[in-house]
Protein backbone atom coordinates (compact mmCIF):
# COMPACT_ATOMS: atom_id res chain seq x y z
CA UNK A 1 0.00 0.00 0.00
CA UNK A 2 1.05 3.19 -0.97
CA UNK A 3 0.57 5.29 2.38
CA UNK A 4 1.30 2.78 5.01
CA UNK A 5 3.99 0.04 5.46
CA UNK A 6 2.57 -2.37 2.90
CA UNK A 7 1.34 -5.77 3.90
CA UNK A 8 0.97 -5.42 7.54
CA UNK A 9 -2.05 -5.14 10.13
CA UNK A 10 -2.20 -0.97 10.17
CA UNK A 11 -2.08 -1.34 6.25
CA UNK A 12 -4.98 -3.52 6.45
CA UNK A 13 -7.00 -0.99 8.84
CA UNK A 14 -6.42 1.90 6.94
CA UNK A 15 -8.12 0.49 3.90
CA UNK A 16 -10.39 -0.96 5.68
CA UNK A 17 -11.63 2.51 6.68
CA UNK A 18 -11.17 4.07 3.42
CA UNK A 19 -14.28 1.78 2.56
CA UNK A 20 -12.64 -0.69 0.23
CA UNK A 21 -14.46 -3.32 -1.36
CA UNK A 22 -11.90 -5.71 -0.81
CA UNK A 23 -8.16 -6.08 0.75
CA UNK A 24 -5.63 -7.43 -1.33
CA UNK A 25 -2.48 -9.10 0.78
CA UNK A 26 0.15 -11.63 -0.06
CA UNK A 27 1.32 -15.37 1.94
CA UNK A 28 3.96 -16.91 1.98
CA UNK A 29 4.81 -20.07 4.19
CA UNK A 30 7.55 -19.64 6.87
CA UNK A 31 10.01 -22.24 7.48
CA UNK A 32 7.68 -23.66 9.76
CA UNK A 33 4.22 -23.64 7.96
CA UNK A 34 2.60 -20.52 9.11
CA UNK A 35 1.11 -18.23 6.62
CA UNK A 36 3.04 -15.09 6.67
CA UNK A 37 1.84 -11.88 5.09
CA UNK A 38 4.86 -10.45 2.68
CA UNK A 39 4.51 -9.73 -0.88
CA UNK A 40 8.45 -10.98 -1.21
CA UNK A 41 9.97 -14.19 -0.51
CA UNK A 42 12.49 -12.57 1.05
CA UNK A 43 12.46 -10.02 3.73
CA UNK A 44 15.34 -7.57 2.75
CA UNK A 45 12.75 -4.99 1.04
CA UNK A 46 9.86 -4.70 3.58
CA UNK A 47 11.90 -4.84 6.84
CA UNK A 48 14.71 -4.66 9.12
CA UNK A 49 15.66 -8.19 8.35
CA UNK A 50 17.85 -10.23 5.34
CA UNK A 51 17.25 -13.51 3.74
CA UNK A 52 14.05 -15.39 2.67
CA UNK A 53 10.50 -16.18 4.67
CA UNK A 54 11.27 -19.92 3.58
CA UNK A 55 13.95 -19.63 5.99
CA UNK A 56 12.89 -18.29 9.27
CA UNK A 57 10.63 -19.37 12.07
CA UNK A 58 7.67 -17.32 12.85
CA UNK A 59 9.64 -16.15 15.85
CA UNK A 60 12.42 -15.22 14.01
CA UNK A 61 10.06 -13.05 11.48
CA UNK A 62 7.66 -11.43 14.47
CA UNK A 63 11.36 -10.33 15.85
CA UNK A 64 11.72 -8.07 12.42
CA UNK A 65 10.30 -4.39 11.97
CA UNK A 66 8.12 -4.13 9.16
CA UNK A 67 8.21 -0.35 9.24
CA UNK A 68 6.57 2.34 11.68
CA UNK A 69 6.96 -0.51 13.70
CA UNK A 70 4.93 -3.05 12.43
CA UNK A 71 5.89 -6.59 12.82
CA UNK A 72 5.01 -9.52 9.79
CA UNK A 73 1.54 -10.38 10.34
CA UNK A 74 0.12 -13.85 9.63
CA UNK A 75 -3.06 -14.90 8.02
CA UNK A 76 -5.02 -15.84 10.86
CA UNK A 77 -4.51 -12.36 12.29
CA UNK A 78 -5.48 -10.87 9.49
CA UNK A 79 -8.87 -12.20 9.76
CA UNK A 80 -9.37 -10.90 13.39
CA UNK A 81 -8.20 -7.08 12.64
CA UNK A 82 -10.32 -6.56 9.53
CA UNK A 83 -13.58 -7.87 8.44
CA UNK A 84 -13.53 -6.84 4.83
CA UNK A 85 -13.44 -9.02 2.18
CA UNK A 86 -9.95 -10.20 1.47
CA UNK A 87 -8.22 -11.60 -1.97
CA UNK A 88 -4.98 -13.32 -1.12
CA UNK A 89 -2.60 -14.19 -3.10
CA UNK A 90 -0.55 -17.73 -2.69
CA UNK A 91 3.18 -18.11 -4.36
CA UNK A 92 2.71 -21.72 -4.71
CA UNK A 93 0.94 -24.88 -4.35
CA UNK A 94 2.71 -25.29 -0.50
CA UNK A 95 0.50 -22.33 0.52
CA UNK A 96 -2.54 -23.66 -1.48
CA UNK A 97 -2.92 -26.13 0.73
CA UNK A 98 -1.88 -24.23 4.12
CA UNK A 99 -4.22 -21.67 3.26
CA UNK A 100 -6.98 -24.50 2.41
CA UNK A 101 -6.91 -25.80 6.00
CA UNK A 102 -7.37 -22.12 7.54
CA UNK A 103 -10.27 -21.48 5.13
CA UNK A 104 -12.30 -25.14 5.63
CA UNK A 105 -11.58 -24.40 9.36
CA UNK A 106 -12.99 -20.98 9.71
CA UNK A 107 -15.69 -21.25 6.93
CA UNK A 108 -13.99 -18.72 5.06
CA UNK A 109 -14.88 -19.21 1.18
CA UNK A 110 -17.99 -16.51 0.91
CA UNK A 111 -15.07 -14.05 2.71
CA UNK A 112 -11.61 -15.19 1.27
CA UNK A 113 -10.76 -14.68 -2.56
CA UNK A 114 -7.52 -17.03 -3.69
CA UNK A 115 -5.36 -15.18 -6.43
CA UNK A 116 -2.17 -16.58 -7.77
CA UNK A 117 0.28 -15.90 -10.60
CA UNK A 118 0.60 -20.04 -10.59
CA UNK A 119 -2.06 -21.71 -12.66
CA UNK A 120 -1.40 -25.23 -10.62
CA UNK A 121 -2.00 -23.37 -7.05
CA UNK A 122 -5.09 -22.13 -8.59
CA UNK A 123 -6.28 -25.18 -9.19
CA UNK A 124 -4.94 -27.01 -6.24
CA UNK A 125 -7.14 -24.27 -4.04
CA UNK A 126 -9.68 -24.75 -6.20
CA UNK A 127 -9.69 -28.91 -5.73
CA UNK A 128 -9.19 -28.23 -2.05
CA UNK A 129 -12.22 -25.69 -1.31
CA UNK A 130 -14.94 -26.70 -3.45
CA UNK A 131 -17.04 -23.43 -4.44
CA UNK A 132 -13.73 -20.73 -3.10
CA UNK A 133 -13.74 -18.49 -6.18
CA UNK A 134 -10.57 -17.64 -7.75
CA UNK A 135 -8.32 -15.01 -9.66
CA UNK A 136 -5.20 -15.67 -12.12
CA UNK A 137 -3.37 -13.25 -12.23
CA UNK A 138 -0.48 -12.73 -14.89
CA UNK A 139 2.10 -9.58 -16.03
CA UNK A 140 2.33 -10.88 -19.43
CA UNK A 141 0.63 -13.40 -21.43
CA UNK A 142 -0.12 -15.20 -24.92
CA UNK A 143 -2.88 -15.40 -26.56
CA UNK A 144 -4.64 -18.31 -24.88
CA UNK A 145 -4.58 -16.75 -21.11
CA UNK A 146 -8.30 -17.10 -21.03
CA UNK A 147 -8.15 -20.54 -21.49
CA UNK A 148 -5.34 -21.34 -19.15
CA UNK A 149 -7.87 -19.23 -16.71
CA UNK A 150 -11.22 -21.77 -17.64
CA UNK A 151 -8.88 -24.39 -17.63
CA UNK A 152 -8.18 -23.44 -13.85
CA UNK A 153 -11.09 -23.11 -13.16
CA UNK A 154 -10.78 -19.16 -11.91
CA UNK A 155 -13.66 -17.13 -12.73
CA UNK A 156 -11.51 -13.82 -13.04
CA UNK A 157 -8.29 -12.94 -14.04
CA UNK A 158 -5.86 -9.88 -12.91
CA UNK A 159 -3.91 -8.07 -15.71
CA UNK A 160 -1.24 -6.03 -15.33
CA UNK A 161 -3.44 -2.72 -16.94
CA UNK A 162 -0.08 -1.28 -18.85
CA UNK A 163 -0.58 -4.43 -21.28
CA UNK A 164 -4.55 -4.83 -20.61
CA UNK A 165 -6.52 -4.39 -24.66
CA UNK A 166 -10.16 -4.22 -24.56
CA UNK A 167 -9.71 -7.34 -27.29
CA UNK A 168 -8.37 -9.16 -24.19
CA UNK A 169 -11.26 -8.15 -22.35
CA UNK A 170 -13.93 -8.40 -24.55
CA UNK A 171 -12.72 -11.93 -25.30
CA UNK A 172 -12.67 -12.99 -21.51
CA UNK A 173 -16.22 -11.45 -20.73
CA UNK A 174 -17.28 -13.74 -23.95
CA UNK A 175 -16.42 -16.37 -22.31
CA UNK A 176 -17.77 -15.30 -18.90
CA UNK A 177 -14.54 -14.54 -17.11
CA UNK A 178 -14.26 -11.34 -15.40
CA UNK A 179 -11.43 -9.32 -15.69
CA UNK A 180 -9.04 -6.65 -13.01
CA UNK A 181 -6.52 -4.76 -13.91
CA UNK A 182 -3.24 -3.91 -11.61
CA UNK A 183 -1.67 -1.45 -10.64
CA UNK A 184 -4.46 1.49 -10.78
CA UNK A 185 -2.77 4.00 -9.04
CA UNK A 186 -3.47 7.17 -11.30
CA UNK A 187 -6.30 9.14 -12.39
CA UNK A 188 -4.77 8.05 -15.85
CA UNK A 189 -5.08 4.56 -15.17
CA UNK A 190 -8.70 4.94 -13.57
CA UNK A 191 -9.99 6.14 -16.95
CA UNK A 192 -8.32 3.75 -18.69
CA UNK A 193 -9.89 1.14 -16.40
CA UNK A 194 -13.58 2.14 -16.93
CA UNK A 195 -12.61 2.94 -20.98
CA UNK A 196 -11.71 -1.27 -20.98
CA UNK A 197 -15.20 -1.90 -18.90
CA UNK A 198 -13.12 -3.60 -16.17
CA UNK A 199 -14.72 -5.55 -13.22
CA UNK A 200 -12.53 -4.17 -11.12
CA UNK A 201 -8.70 -3.03 -10.65
CA UNK A 202 -6.22 -2.74 -7.57
CA UNK A 203 -4.55 0.50 -6.09
CA UNK A 204 -1.93 1.01 -3.27
CA UNK A 205 -4.16 4.53 -2.67
CA UNK A 206 -7.09 3.83 -1.15
CA UNK A 207 -8.36 7.71 -1.40
CA UNK A 208 -9.21 6.80 -5.14
CA UNK A 209 -12.26 5.49 -3.96
CA UNK A 210 -13.76 8.51 -4.47
CA UNK A 211 -13.73 8.24 -8.03
CA UNK A 212 -14.17 4.40 -7.97
CA UNK A 213 -14.39 1.63 -5.58
CA UNK A 214 -11.52 -0.90 -6.16
CA UNK A 215 -9.44 -3.31 -4.22
CA UNK A 216 -6.42 -2.20 -1.94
Amino acid sequence: MGVEPENTLRSFVRAQEAGMDAIELDLHLSKDGALAVMHDAAVDRTTDGTGPIAGKTLAELRELDAGKGERVPVFEEVLDAVDAPLQAEIKDVAAARALAEVLLARDLVGRVEVSSFHDEAVTEIARLVPGVRTVLIASRWSGDIVERAKAAGAATLALNIRRLTLEVVELAHAESVKVIGWVVNTQDQLRLARALNLDGATTDFPEIRRTGRFTA
